[in-house]
């Protein structure tokens, strides 16, 4: 009877659900915080009289903080923990959204959007792998796309404070910067009693530890159940127990190692090539809604509309997750994506751009469930961090580009050729998920990266 077996073998009831609910809303903060910024801008232009230039910075700052955010997350989660990654990180981005509320100037607000966006990139990229480390194989798929489904309520969040809180508060924008950032503290609270992820513990050889969070949990299960627990079932992989310590670059080397470089190619695009694509269309859209005759507040009240297809398309692909499998899942999703990019670079009135760009959410951010439940999936505990971080940081390369390389577009090409740039960019993520994915749901974490792996292995790969 192993540790982690016993912890597969649980069915999900109120306690996985409970950290479901506590992980989820750092999600929704997260979103609501990178999210709120569009509806910033020009309260922010009329305030310190900032040009194009400028404003263009301040949309990059999140992003730009985000990399490197989640860079450092997944380094210091596989070094030090996952929980204590996501409790610095939330303080982190609690902090600095505070102090942007408050700026004296634009070079102020401006390094306090940076930094809010790195502990925001911090936690995003911790929360994901350290849940799906507690979740039985049969249900992590749901479990964590649902998890990612939360971002989608932070973005309805932010639409609904840009239309009724930035424009008709007195320093609305500075208000809604303290709205983002206050419920932070009731979940730093919260998260107070999180527990460390066993599978963490056991890679670091802290079985007692392990052993005791699992027998909680094993408790709480059993009685919020009120059956008995499953038989364990045997299990024929192990996680290494002689682990290397990770940094930068000893995660890049093993990540890009004979062994591990086509997982890493096939997830590393696939974040690129969602992330382009949604920051493409979202920091666009309330712009190409004004090109076509529409008043900026009823550009904002369609944005909310295209957000709200936010929220099917998160738990739909949360659901067939498991029915057709990750890959499988995100492949029709980038396909859709695809499909709804190309019939909206058709579309001229702005009811209709509104419906073909809510169908284009609904498929980018159903993308976005399937991946954040598969990339932890597809790297070994000791590295499953680092390796979530670093493939969520690449797709923020493709954050920080899409706004420029598609206004560069928009000028020469066009309102259908700026989507039409979008369609090929997801054309090509469907093809590289479809050949050379990696097949996850219903087979444990340890099986998928461990199976008969020697316990040296992991140091090995590292020399």
């Amino acid at each position: 009877m192993t540790l982690l077996a016993r912890l597969d073998r649980l069915p999900l009831s109120r306690p996985h659900y409970k950290l479901l609910l506590i992980g989820g809303l750092g999600y929704t903060f997260d979103g609501m915080d990178s999210a709120v910024v569009a509806f910033l801008l020009p309260s922010a232009k009329a305030a310190w009289g900032l040009d194009n230039g400028q404003l263009g910075l301040i949309g990059s700052a999140t992003p730009f903080g985000f990399l490197f955010g989640a860079i450092a997350a997944g380094l210091l989660g596989d070094r030090i923990g996952r929980k204590k990654v996501m409790m610095y990180a939330l303080a982190f981005y609690a902090v600095f959204s505070v102090v942007a509320a408050f700026s004296p100037n634009y070079e102020v607000f401006l390094g306090a959007r940076v930094l809010a966006g790195a502990g925001a990139g911090a936690e995003s990229a911790i929360i994901a792998p350290f849940l799906s480390e507690f979740v039985p194989a049969k249900r992590r798929g749901w479990f964590v796309g649902a998890l990612a489904g939360f971002f989608s309520f932070g973005f309805v969040m932010a639409a609904l404070i840009g239309r009724f809180v930035v424009p008709t508060v007195p320093e609305g924008w500075r208000v809604a910067q303290l709205i983002t950032a206050l419920p932070i503290v009731m979940l730093l609270w919260w998260r107070r009693s999180l527990p460390e992820s066993p599978r963490f513990l056991v890679a670091n050889g802290r079985h007692a530890e392990a052993e005791k969070i699992v027998s909680k949990l094993e408790r709480d299960v059993e009685k919020a159940t009120g059956q008995a627990l499953p038989a364990v079932a045997e299990a024929d992989a192990q996680p290494a127990t002689e682990t290397p310590k990770v940094n930068l670059l000893s995660a890049l080397k093993f990540l890009w190692s004979p062994a591990m470089a086509r997982r890493t190619a096939v997830i590393w695009t696939v974040w690129f090539v969602i992330t382009f694509s949604y920051y493409g269309f979202f920091s666009w859209i309330p712009t190409l809604l004004v090109e076509r005759g529409i008043t900026v507040t009823k550009s904002f009240e369609f944005s909310i509309i295209i957000y709200l297809a936010q929220i099917p398309g998160y738990f739909s692909a949360a659901w067939l997750s498991e029915r057709l499998d990750r890959k499988h899942t995100i492949a029709l999703y980038l396909a859709g994506s695809a499909v709804s990019a190309f019939w909206l670079s058709q579309m001229d009135a702005p009811w209709s751009i509104t419906l073909a760009g809510a169908v284009l959410s609904f498929f980018l951010n159903g993308t976005y469930a399937g991946v954040y439940s598969y990339t932890p999936e597809v790297f070994p505990t000791w590295i499953r961090a680092s390796g979530t971080g670093l493939s969520s940081a690449f797709g923020r390369v493709g954050s920080i580009l899409a706004p420029t390389i598609i206004g560069l577009s928009a000028a020469s090409l066009g309102f259908a050729g700026v989507f039409g740039l979008t369609t090929a960019v997801l054309a090509a993520g469907v093809v590289c998920v479809v050949v050379f994915g990696l097949s996850t749901a219903g087979r444990s974490l340890e099986e998928l990266t461990e199976h008969g792996a020697p316990v040296k292995t992991a140091k090995e790969m590292t020399k």
